[in-house]
């Protein structure tokens, strides 16, 4: 175990444990207490409110429904998920749409993102022959109330391999934003989404027998809230159960596929190292909040 943190906490969140349910269309897992999952000792971790992982068969999906005062991002791990403005009529894509936050068949590497702010509609459907498997993440904004907003962005497979990639970060003005900062949406880190939470969300794929180290809080003055950060590290089911991961060093923090952790106690600059220990290599998502 790394000496520098040796004041950490880690509380493993085995995949067995998770909420589960199988409605043939959808095949999810719940992280924390979700419809019709409910555990008092997990409902929530920092900002972090919903983690779960989902699997939607070919030509089914999410219909039109509505979201307010939460940011939601979905992350896809294989297979694609089409994102559908409630204001946009199937067959008359052509004609109204606008961006591809309006519109978007997401593939693996892309992360689809909503402010729900005051109320917000949209569907998520499978449109493709097979099925897709992503990560949805909800997390609580720092207001209620706030400007409905769609982001979509692309992160490169190549880079992750390198090291963790920040995907979201807080947005720069902070949650005292100004009506024209909202507008420019700047996150502290450029290239990055913005949420409206003292929250980051990275992703690596970690070779085998290769180890990356995470920077909690981020690298810089990325986040408000520099003690008692809340980490989440998630090894989604990618792999047929051939990844594995240690955390810090400790023999007793090995995450197969499905699991997670709780690193608590941690503060910003404080380093994670996460070693790739199984037969194949391991995609992780770290989920980082006040």
């Amino acid at each position: 175990m790394s000496k520098s943190l040796s004041h950490a906490r880690i509380t493993l969140r085995r995949s067995r444990d998770r909420g589960h349910s199988d409605h043939g269309w959808l095949n999810t897992y719940h992280t924390f207490s979700f419809a019709d999952y409910y555990d008092p000792s997990h409902t929530h971790f920092g900002s972090l409110r919903v983690l779960n992982e989902d699997r939607v068969a070919a030509h089914t999906g999410f219909p039109t429904h509505p979201h307010r005062d939460a940011e939601i991002f979905s992350y896809i791990l294989s297979g694609e998920l089409t994102h559908r403005d409630s204001m946009i009529q199937k067959g008359r894509e052509g004609a109204m749409v606008r961006n591809k936050d309006d519109l978007y068949r997401m593939r693996r590497g892309d992360v689809q993102f909503t402010t729900g702010g005051r109320g917000i509609t949209h569907s998520e459907q499978n449109e493709s022959e097979d099925w897709v498997h992503f990560l949805q993440i909800w997390a609580m904004p720092w207001a209620k109330g706030l400007t409905p907003r769609y982001y979509t962005r692309t992160f490169e497979e190549a880079d992750k391999r390198r090291g963790f990639v920040t995907i979201i970060s807080p947005l720069r003005a902070g949650s005292e934003a100004a009506a024209e900062e909202e507008e420019k949406a700047e996150p502290v880190i450029p290239g990055t989404i913005p949420i409206h939470a003292d929250l980051i969300m990275s992703a690596g794929i970690i070779g085998t027998d290769k180890r990356f180290k995470y920077t909690v809080g981020g690298q810089g003055d990325v986040v408000r809230s520099k003690e008692g950060r809340n980490v989440y590290v998630h090894l989604p089911m990618t792999k047929n159960g051939s990844a594995k991961v240690r955390l810090a060093g400790r023999e007793d923090s090995l995450l197969e596929e499905g699991d997670g952790a709780y690193v608590s106690k941690v503060n910003a600059g404080d380093v994670i190292s996460v070693e790739s220990v199984g037969e194949a290599e391991a995609e992780l998502v770290v989920l980082d909040s006040q």
